[in-house]
């Protein structure tokens, strides 16, 4: 009976065993899995981003993060101590933070870290203290580049710039993976691939590094130099629309932008909105030409230096006395651009303004893009039409003003700006070809003798551009003795290949505030750089042999009147780019990154 009994026993026993192990047993597996069975994302690193030669400009690297099972850790609350100086963080702030989530399983400790530093931390062993793999940006040119970037948040999402105008694309889909983990949380067995992780998208973008850094460095040294607050660069591809560099200061380190003022993340060249001066005359000048009311023979008596302008006076630096429209534009005739004006009907004027962009977004696709403003004629006053002349009563960013001067140069064509390489935004006709030519002729004097920016001026090129010094608009309803100084120019003349606009905030008046002072010798020191960079071919070769010849002759005087014994310099291949002289910082082997930037 015993021996019976016994049996039975052992009997049920297998039975339930049999039941709990292959008939039944999905209820236990399925608690089994809930205790050591976990779906673990698979991360995935963005898109790189380059410039148009394959330069990384902001690349993603992997990282490690440390996180805890808040639970697990208050259980053994004597290694706290230990895992609070491992994080290099205070142990009342790591309790408070455990205390707050203490029914919860899971808490980042750190976020993207070293790799050997997470490894430091991990090597103490402390219970319920993991890490995961998880990817960081960085940006190799750093405040150089910081503003056409912008940058990423702690989850590497775009958050400024082109990464947040292309999160989508960069950003790319993780992964997912089933593991099994032990008591202390390590994986000890990888179970099944639910989704493979998808890296993201490449970007290639129109800017060239080594512009962008003439820009930069340019820019800066202008706003120590005058004192000025701030200040922009924007260069087009006259042809195709191209953004290949654009500028901005102040600025910040993308790589460390928590350390930086908010106030610096905006891109000015394209949310800031300022007057634009004296760089409306040559589209004044243009309107009138298209409309048959002027020709370029036409003059205007400018005497006394002065003109009304409904209860104001709308005056010029100097009494220019007459003027054709050529000199109206050499000299920034104010008097002469107003009388240019009165002869345009008020819709005419705003729809010739209006077609070249002015009043309307770029469409760039750049987050923040201001339309700047253009208001409708039936709000004009008396004086409007006459002030808008000359650049003030209406509102424009550099990026505007630089797309307006590439369709000049581009025969009237106006192409909407693109910061991605190989994308082309479909030309408008807006002007006729002759007279943007004539208009671009005109614009050739201001830099050579006689006119108001000789400080643009570039040896072995013709230059048409306009300087601009724009008095500032105030709180109190007039214009301050503040000013933004400006130059917007096309070069070469001959073929035009790029258009640049300059725009200095605040510059001391002590130290010279005048667009052809200021602005200028921004415009030259950089093109002369891209000329080279992109051997662009001279269109004003006998002004470069010339000086030359010149520079020779006083070697030869300084010389005792012996020759030297290299001789006049002489270009190995007349007409190329290569045979200009060197420019000083422009070399291919350009400086380590800008301040900020990763070594």
């Amino acid at each position: 009976m015993v021996g019976g009994a016994l049996g039975l026993c052992s009997l049920a026993l297998v039975g339930r065993a049999l039941d709990l192990q292959v008939v039944n047993n999905a209820f236990y597996r399925q608690q089994g899995d809930a205790r050591a069975l976990r779906e673990l994302p698979i991360p995935t690193s963005r898109g790189m981003i380059t410039d148009r030669n394959g330069e990384p400009l902001a690349v993603s690297t992997p990282v490690e993060s440390i996180w805890g099972n808040p639970q697990e850790l208050l259980k053994n609350p004597a290694r706290i101590p230990e895992l609070a100086k491992a994080l290099g963080v205070p142990v009342d702030y790591l309790t408070r933070k455990l205390s707050q989530r203490a029914g919860k399983e899971f808490l980042y400790l750190q976020r993207r870290i070293n790799p050997d530093q997470a490894r430091r931390i991990l090597a103490h062993k402390i219970p319920g203290v993991f890490s995961q793999r998880e990817f960081r940006r960085f940006y190799p040119q750093g405040e150089a580049m910081a503003h056409i970037l912008g940058f990423t948040n702690i989850d590497d999402r775009g958050q400024e710039g082109l990464e947040l105008a292309f999160d989508d694309w960069l950003r790319g889909k993780p992964g997912a993976k089933r593991v099994i983990r032990d008591g202390a949380g390590r994986i000890v067995e990888n179970v099944d691939l639910v989704k493979s992780a998808e890296p993201g998208h490449d970007l290639t973008l129109t800017i060239d590094r080594r512009i962008q850094f003439l820009a930069h460095r340019e820019l800066r040294n202008t706003l120590l130099r005058t004192g000025a607050s701030s200040g922009s660069a924007v260069v087009l591809d006259v042809a195709t629309g191209e953004v290949l560099a654009m500028a901005n200061l102040p600025t910040y380190n993308p790589n460390a932008v928590g350390m930086g003022n908010p106030d610096t993340h905006r891109n000015r060249a394209i949310t800031d909105v300022i007057e634009p001066g004296s760089t409306m005359k040559p589209l004044t000048v243009a309107a009138a030409l298209e409309a048959g009311v002027i020709t370029p023979r036409t003059v205007f008596d400018t005497n006394p230096g002065w003109i009304a302008n409904g209860r104001y006076r709308t005056t010029d630096h100097h009494n220019y006395g007459v003027l054709d429209t050529t000199g109206v534009i050499t000299k920034s005739s104010n008097v002469g651009t107003s009388k240019i004006v009165a002869k345009l009907p008020n819709q005419a004027f705003y729809d010739f303004l209006h077609k070249f962009g002015y009043g309307q977004k770029p469409g760039s696709g750049f987050p923040g893009e201001s339309s700047g403003v253009l208001a409708q004629p039936a709000r004009w006053s008396g004086t409007t039409k006459q002030t808008m002349s000359y650049g003030y009563g209406l509102s424009a960013t550099p990026l505007q003003i630089a797309m307006a001067y590439a369709a000049l140069g581009n025969g009237g064509r106006l192409i909407a700006p693109t910061f991605v390489k190989g994308e082309r935004n479909e030309a408008r006709q807006v002007l006729d070809p002759a007279i943007a030519a004539e208009i671009m002729k005109m614009m050739q004097t201001v830099t050579e003798t006689g006119g108001t920016a000789t400080q643009g001026a570039i040896l072995g090129y013709h230059v048409a551009g306009k300087t601009g010094t724009a008095r500032k608009y105030n709180d109190t309803g007039g214009y301050s003795r503040r000013y933004v100084s400006f130059f917007a120019g096309v070069v070469p003349v001959q073929n035009p290949r790029f258009s640049m606009v300059v725009a200095v905030n605040d510059p001391d008046p002590g130290k010279g505030y005048f667009g052809g002072l200021v602005s200028a010798p921004v415009f030259k020191n950089v093109m002369e750089g891209a000329l080279r960079l992109m051997d662009v071919a001279p269109d004003d070769i006998d002004t470069w042999l010339a000086a030359q010849a010149d520079a020779e002759a006083k070697r030869i005087k300084a010389n005792g009147g012996k020759p030297t014994t290299s001789g006049p310099v002489v270009p190995a291949v007349a007409g190329t780019a290569n045979a200009l002289p060197p420019v000083a910082g422009t070399t291919s082997a350009l400086p380590a990154p800008v301040s900020g930037g990763v070594q």
